[in-house]
């Protein structure tokens, strides 16, 4: 998908009614409030170069595709000379799209860090370019956002800043979505109150068996790997498994021990098996990526799916007539929900390539001083909604938003909560950060495993996880000590930490 010049909507004020111009917005999915606020593309004073030059973006589209397509083709008209190439790709793809670009000099000039590589891996290699000097009035730029988006050891290193992250983080990825229809058919409402992990499996059993062969209970991308951990991952955490995330795998900040032998994770882990065995799950889920298995959804494949929020505003733009609703996600242990928790900084990180040109980068720094303006982030909120949430809260009380975006904010603002960082208690730990290697397999892919049958003992190949990602904790401490570091295995615990509060600095302050 890439943005084209194209008509805009200056081309059609010239040509069109008010009413015909709306219609016209109405149908590509952007709200006349979002037009307004990204025809205000508020200059940044970069230098942008008057030569012809093609700029190069890729993300993982959904819904941030919308406003980026909006945006760029205004970009495009505010400078003629400029032209814009932007991929959206799946996750799958940007895995392999940005490291072979990266290799033979062919890389976008902005990009999404794979999943697989840490910001850290990504400045030790060269990848990433420091932001400190793209961005035009960068400290003052910076200091317009909240505090905890931009942290030392999560957002850059040795002072310098390399990602941005373009949206808050106060959400989770396994939400449940649901055809109404399909489930009023079953007699089951996921308002009524939280579903069990066991009301899941039969609603998905029930719902199987009413569409006998012509639909099924759940659907997810189960080639697109690093979904398999986000389910069995969130659903443990939300039983008691409190965690978060240390390099690519999970540690318990309350003990400072990574969580994998809790038995909740098997208890997460057998949902899928128990999925799987009842003939629950859509064929052809294992061949299928996220998005893939999310389009599936309208067409009437299969009655739930376990995503995120991105899901509702594509669902209701693309297709209107699809009935659908949202509710939390299924809970391993009813009636306990601890909160899921998130670090400081935010989410959809994007970085600009080391090896773009000069005029690339100050495209990119002209773009992201847009999205710290509040033209910027209002634009962002309206059109993505509660996809990816902007991160100024002034921005999502002004934009235009569908009800059913408010009520999956609403309802992360009750389930989802703020964590304690290791990297914010301790700013040395950022060099540990600087030292972790990636643990392979990881919990997505040895949960992959376990489902296709190509791991037989569940609970051997997590307690081999376990080891393996502590014995890596140990030895990238290590490793950061013997270069100077002030650090220990003593940063990572944090036994005040009340996973149903917000770990804010008076909780720090206890622990000085």
């Amino acid at each position: 998908m890439s943005a084209k010049r194209k008509m805009t909507r200056r081309d059609f004020l010239k040509t069109a009614s008010m009413g015909s111009l709306g219609a016209l917005l109405a149908a590509q999915g952007l709200p006349l409030a979002a037009q307004d606020a990204l025809i205000n593309i508020v200059g940044s004073g970069a230098n942008i170069t008057s030569d012809p030059v093609t700029f190069r973006w890729v993300d993982s589209g959904d819904q941030k595709a919308v406003f980026w397509n909006a945006f760029f083709a205004e970009y495009m008209e505010a400078h003629p000379n400029v032209t814009i190439q932007y991929d959206a790709l799946p996750w799958n793809e940007i895995a392999q799209v940005v490291p072979l670009g990266i290799r033979n000099g062919t890389a976008h000039d902005v990009y999404q860090r794979p999943l697989s590589v840490t910001l850290a891996q990504a400045v030790n290699e060269g990848w990433v370019a420091a932001l400190d000097d793209i961005i035009p009035d960068f400290e003052a730029w910076k200091a317009s956002f909240p505090g905890g988006v931009f942290v030392e050891g999560i957002t850059g290193f040795n002072g310098k800043t390399y990602s941005f992250p373009a949206t808050a983080n106060k959400r989770y990825g396994t939400h449940l979505l649901y055809n109404v229809a399909y489930l009023e058919e079953a007699g089951v409402d996921p308002q009524a109150g939280p579903m069990s992990a066991d009301d899941f499996v039969a609603t998905a059993k029930k719902v199987t068996e009413n569409g006998a062969g012509r639909y099924f209970g759940f659907i997810m991308g189960g080639n697109q790997v690093n979904r398999w951990g986000a389910i069995v991952r969130e659903f443990s955490r939300m039983a008691g498994a409190i965690s978060m995330g240390v390099g690519n795998f999970d540690v318990d900040l309350s003990t400072g021990e990574i969580p994998y032998t809790n038995p909740l994770y098997l208890e997460a882990i057998d949902v899928l098996l128990r999925l799987r065995d009842d003939g629950s799950v859509f064929p052809g889920t294992l061949s299928m990526n996220a998005p893939e298995a999310r389009a599936r959804m309208p067409q009437g494949a299969a009655g739930m799916i376990l995503q995120g929020p991105w899901n509702i505003p594509i669902w209701l733009r693309e297709n209107p007539d699809f009935d659908f609703n949202i509710a939390g996600q299924p809970l391993l242990d009813p009636p306990t929900l601890v909160p899921i928790t998130v670090g400081p900084g935010g989410s959809n990180e994007i970085h600009v390539n080391a090896a773009a040109s000069d005029e690339a980068k100050a495209i990119a720094g002209d773009i992201f001083h847009y999205l710290g303006t509040h033209a910027g982030q209002v634009a962002w909120a309206t059109l993505v909604g509660a996809a990816d949430p902007a991160i100024f809260a002034e921005a999502i009380a002004a934009a235009d938003m569908q009800p059913l975006e408010r009520n999956a904010l609403l309802m992360f603002n009750e389930q989802v909560r703020v964590g304690p960082s290791q990297i914010v208690r301790n700013a040395e730990t950022a060099a540990v950060n600087l030292e972790l290697r990636p643990v392979t397999p990881n919990l997505a892919e040895t949960v992959q495993g376990i489902y296709t049958g190509q791991i037989d003992d569940a609970a051997a190949a997590l307690a081999d996880l376990a080891g393996r990602a502590d014995a890596e904790l140990d030895r990238a401490i290590a490793a950061a000590a013997e270069k100077g570091a002030e650090v220990s295995r003593d940063d990572y615990v944090f036994p005040n930490w009340d996973p149903y509060q917000d770990y804010g600095e008076e909780f720090y302050a206890e622990l000085m």
